[in-house]
């Protein structure tokens, strides 16, 4: 049983997700304010284009994905946690929440996957 917990919960702390979720949050408020300041001054597509395939741009977006993903793992953990229990559904709960994470989970990962293809033109 303690072999199940860990791995649903891949030994996190609340502290070290409450720092990542912070962090996530701070490089995504960083990187829209970077966006907002780009777009102000043209809204041309040759401008914009010449901006998001800058190699530091490509990079920053990159970071920007992974924070998403991060920010928004750590956040449906916490709710699915939270409201998906076995108080609440009975015996069922346990195992619905595992198959909500799993998929989420798994969608993530699709994201990311398609976000890197598009960031760098895989």
């Amino acid at each position: 049983m303690a072999v199940v917990i860990a791995l649903r919960s891949f030994r996190r702390s609340g502290v070290s997700d409450w720092i990542l979720q912070r962090l996530s949050a701070v490089i995504m408020l960083v990187y829209s304010a970077t966006i907002l300041c780009a777009l102000i001054p043209s809204t041309n597509f040759l401008d914009w284009h010449a901006f998001m395939t800058q190699f530091w741009m490509q990079f920053f977006s990159t970071l920007v994905l992974l924070s998403i993903a991060v920010h928004a793992w750590i956040g449906l953990w916490a709710v699915m946690t939270d409201y998906i229990t076995v108080r609440m559904l009975g015996s069922r709960g346990d195992l619905l929440r595992t198959i909500l994470l799993f998929m989420i989970g798994l969608l993530l990962v699709v994201y990311l996957i398609w976000g890197f293809s598009i960031i760098w033109g895989i």
